[in-house]
């Protein structure tokens, strides 16, 4: 592995990241010195990259084994770090494996050992128990945002992976959320803990409060977006059935919109996930799964249609816009016979009559039936819409390229234009369908 790129401006380059932020130059010096770590830090500052950096330093080029070991609580956040690790370059081959996606596709994967891998942990269990990999060489364990894992109830897969990693000598745990116990199965003694949650800055969110004149809520929110008005968002409900209640009145109002929830197939997620990043869809409809790791643009607003039923739900809802120097808005939407919980400040309820005129998103998605595995790059993809499909660059969206597919952003008005010239088409050896997703 001679071309694996190690120095970390060619890292940086290759993300397009300009220069790391104090809390990452911190975390990549005290993890790379310790054996246990835990890096506190708020939504959307870069944690994945922080702990990445030292990760990747550590790893031996010539061992074929898997060596690090991350334990995420969703398939998103496995993905996204996938993704990032990919993006980096780094030569070291890295596979995410998690619920919801074929098990004959991991054993695939797995055959060619890679030198992180990436899970849930009843995915991660399931190979464990298969024994489809030595773990004697898994000497880095990283739990990322720890405390939702435990959250979400994977305390049994997670100690029972835990007990068989007998070679460790690093552990990192990530979270942004603080005060969540660590349970002793995780073996963390004596961590250094680097913590920027109580870093002191001026919060650039503001939470406003939207009354509704009855108990349906409906009728509301729609007056709420169309005075918002065309601004990317998400509105958060607590339950799968409200975002079928949500959709029925966003469909009625002619309102365009995705969905995400849990109760949904892995590949309808990303999907949803993709045509909200690429502007195909401008509002996402979801429940808590959204208020964290999942790989979606800053958001101007976020929107409580349901009220959050905990303190930490209504943080990492809240998370999903404000982040870093931006400033966002998170709208409440009380009804008339709702208390506000004590968590949210109770403020004069903002007049919403002055409405904007709705306008559908401009941008539909296209979805090619070749990706990575098939050699076709971003750059493949490109040339046949701008050669052979003879739009300009202002019309080529957002390109998303998958191991074994790719989702293309284009003008609404030329999609089936575009579908029928490209349908069928070669991409390097591979001929494509080319449709409308």
């Amino acid at each position: 592995m001679a071309n694996t790129i190690r120095n970390q401006l060619d890292i940086l380059e290759k993300l397009k990241i300009s220069a790391l932020n104090p809390m990452q130059v911190e975390a990549i010096s005290v993890i790379g010195k310790s054996v246990n770590t835990v890096l506190l830090s708020p939504t959307g500052t870069g944690k994945t990259l922080a702990f990445l950096l030292p990760l990747v330093e550590s790893l031996d080029a010539t061992s074929t084994e898997v060596q690090a070991l991350i334990l995420v609580p969703s398939r998103e956040l496995a993905i996204q770090i996938e993704q990032v690790i990919r993006t980096m370059g780094s030569g070291f081959k890295v596979n995410a494996v998690y619920g919801g996606r074929p098990m004959s596709k991991d054993k695939i994967e797995l055959k060619h050992t890679p030198a992180i891998l990436i899970g849930t942990p009843g995915r991660i269990l399931d190979h464990f128990d298969a024994d489809r990999f030595s773990k004697n060489s898994i000497k880095t364990l990283v739990l990322d945002e720890f405390d939702k894992s435990l959250e979400t109830g994977f305390e049994v897969e997670m100690n029972a992976i835990i007990g068989e990693l007998t070679q460790l000598d690093k552990r990192i745990l990530t979270s942004a959320t603080q005060g969540v116990k660590i349970p002793n199965f995780v073996g963390l003694e004596t961590p250094n803990i680097i913590n920027y949650l109580t870093t002191k800055k001026t919060s650039q969110l503001t939470i406003k409060t939207v009354l509704s004149p009855d108990k349906d809520k409906g009728q509301i929110l729609v007056n709420l977006l169309l005075y918002i008005g065309n601004e990317p968002g998400i509105i958060f409900c607590n339950f799968k059935d409200s975002i079928e209640k949500v959709s029925a009145v966003l469909d009625k109002n002619g309102v365009n919109y995705c969905c995400f929830s849990g109760g949904m197939e892995q590949k309808d997620r990303e999907r949803s996930l993709i045509k909200f990043r690429n502007g195909t869809c401008q509002v996402l409809i979801a429940t808590d799964l959204a208020a964290r790791g999942i790989d979606i643009p800053e958001m101007k607003y976020i929107i409580h249609y349901e009220l959050p039923r905990a303190v930490v739900e209504f943080t990492h809802r809240n998370g999903r816009t404000a982040r870093v120097n931006e400033k966002g808005t998170a709208y409440v939407l009380q009804g008339d016979t709702e208390r506000l919980p004590d968590f949210i400040k109770k403020d004069t309820p903002i007049d919403i009559s002055k409405k904007s005129p709705y306008k559908a998103p401009i941008w539909e998605t296209l979805f090619i039936s070749g990706g990575r595995k098939d050699k076709i790059s971003k750059g493949d993809i490109a040339g046949l819409f701008l050669k052979q499909g003879g739009i300009n660059k202002d019309q080529l969206g957002i390109i998303e390229l998958k191991q074994d597919c790719a989702f293309v952003a284009v003008p609404l008005k030329i999609a089936k234009e575009l579908v029928e010239k490209l349908n069928n088409s070669r991409l390097k050896k591979k001929k494509v369908r080319v449709t409308i997703l």
